[in-house]
């Protein structure tokens, strides 16, 4: 095909593609402002909602009476549940660091626990011939019995990681409620308003910190001494930052200090601890990075500079 019969074939591809292009960057922008306009809309309808009596309330999950498959896993948990009073103690403590309220949740994830096994089990009879090949009676009961602890020990790992991210949350969010704090109660509000107005403000941002800040809040005015409501807070959230700053209220508030100058001091001293974590995840970063450039990066380089010298190489070999 000669260049003047080619012409009119690359102009039209050329046209075909500006449009295509105006078209989807037509389609993006439209898409974008919606997006916008929508997530204005939800934050102030968001906005208005907390203000208003729901704020009064600390956010539960889903009640197990709504739901007739957990209200079976709660009476499963109830039957199976230890006795001893330092494993409930242990087991309610670690459903309210992963946000989990409820009465009955931990005899809910009990449940969930023992039907996990039976599952993982029955899963492993059933598929027995295709996994195992019809092992002798002792190895088939050595394999059941991995799959039950398996599947009875999956919902505990389900739970840590759950833990460990809402913690991760709520140590992200503290040092924006610190400063908001801060502000509070420099601008003359009382400690126990400055942080149900903190509670308030950050619920849209982080709603977990929120819950704990209004939770803390509930408990002093139903009559907890405030020292008391914040051990709960540094219990419930085992975040070693508000275990600090927990310690630094009562503190204060024990020796009569100025609670403004004691928050001040720990911001600042937040703020270099928070620096000084950040440098050294950035100082573990080149050790990290070591197994994926040997496994990745090396092998590239290494076909680059010396894959023609060996190919060269081999064309001599094969010519002699």
């Amino acid at each position: 095909m000669s260049r003047t019969e080619a012409l009119p074939l690359i102009t039209a591809v050329l046209v075909f593609a500006s449009v295509l292009f105006l078209f989807a960057a037509v389609f993006l922008y439209v898409r974008g402002k919606r997006d916008h306009y929508k997530m204005i809309k939800k934050i102030k309808a968001d906005g208005e909602v907390l203000r208003g009596e729901r704020m009064e309330q600390s956010h539960m999950p889903v009640g197990v009476d709504e739901q007739p498959i957990l209200k079976f896993f709660e009476t499963v948990g109830e039957r199976i549940q230890p006795e001893k009073e330092e494993a409930v103690r242990r087991g309610s403590l670690d459903m309210l660091r992963a946000g989990f309220r409820k009465p009955n949740a931990l005899p809910v994830f009990w449940g969930m626990k023992c039907a996990s096994a039976v599952f993982f089990a029955t899963a492993f009879l059933v598929l027995e011939p295709w996994l195992a090949g019809n092992p002798p009676p002792a190895r088939m009961m050595l394999y059941t019995l991995t799959f039950v602890a398996v599947g009875y020990y999956l919902p505990d790992i389900w739970l840590s990681l759950r833990i460990a991210d809402r913690k991760r949350i709520i140590q992200d969010g503290l040092p924006d409620a610190l400063d908001l704090l801060v502000v509070c109660v420099e601008a003359g509000m009382s400690m126990d308003a400055a942080i149900y107005r903190v509670g308030e403000e950050i619920c849209l941002e982080n709603r977990e910190l929120s819950d704990e800040l209004m939770l803390m809040n509930l408990e002093i005015r139903a009559g907890k001494l405030r020292r008391d409501a914040l051990k709960n807070l540094a219990l419930r959230t085992d975040v070693e930052d508000i275990r600090n700053l927990t310690a630094l209220l009562i503190q204060a508030d024990r020796f009569g200090t100025s609670i403004a100058g004691a928050l001040r001091v720990y911001s600042d001293a937040f703020r270099t601890k928070r620096r000084q974590r950040a440098e050294e995840i950035a100082a573990r970063l080149p050790v990290k990075l070591i197994i994926p450039m040997a496994l990745f990066i090396l092998p590239s380089i290494l076909v680059v500079a010396v894959g023609p010298a060996a190919i060269q190489m081999l064309r001599i070999f094969m010519q002699r």
